[in-house]
């Protein structure tokens, strides 16, 4: 069994992957406390060590503290002024000169290894795919030949979401063939 070694929010617990996946929910409300350096450490070094297509590592972060800052890309994300509340919101990109093909979706899989870990820190998270790319650029000085992949504000979350439905396998998982539905005890 895959274990994370964890410290929720002041409490020592452990939390497996699994858990940690059941427990992720995008969270839009946070209390305003700043991310320790050490807990922000731990989530960044997981994306360090996400994969990423012939190990080329395509990506760039750019990790913002300042109020300010956040509230500028809260602006630019469609005035979703919650990414302003979060300790920190980390800014994925992707290089395209290193990857052509997969400039987007490695650094995809590194953000989701840091969703997983701010869970399991007992932090909330929310991918944030709907901002002005230009605008991001100008705020965070970013190159041109960047691409804006995702912000992803983290913190302490002001809020219990409720879990959402999901649609059932027989919908979304199939055996061989598109439609045919996997038959898979529970």
């Amino acid at each position: 069994m895959v274990r994370f070694y964890v410290v929720i929010y002041r409490e020592c617990e452990t939390m497996d992957v699994f858990e940690a996946i059941e427990k992720r929910r995008s969270i839009r409300k946070f209390k305003p406390h700043a991310v320790p350096d050490e807990h922000l450490r731990k989530i960044l070094k997981t994306a360090h060590e996400a994969p990423s297509g012939g190990n080329r590592q395509p990506w760039k972060f750019i990790i913002v503290k300042d109020g300010k800052r956040k509230k500028e890309l809260a602006m630019a994300a469609d005035n979703q002024s919650f990414i302003a509340d979060a300790g920190v919101v980390i800014t994925a990109l992707g290089d395209p000169a290193i990857s052509r093909a997969l400039h987007k979706q490695d650094p995809m899989i590194a953000v989701e290894h840091m969703v997983l870990a701010a869970t399991s820190l007992g932090y909330g998270s929310c991918w944030i795919g709907a901002f002005s790319e230009g605008e991001v650029k100008r705020i965070l000085k970013i190159p041109e030949n960047y691409v804006v992949v995702a912000l992803l504000p983290i913190g302490v979350p002001n809020e219990s979401p409720k879990s959402r439905g999901r649609k059932p396998f027989k919908e979304i998982f199939f055996e061989e063939v598109y439609g045919k539905p996997l038959e898979m005890p529970e």
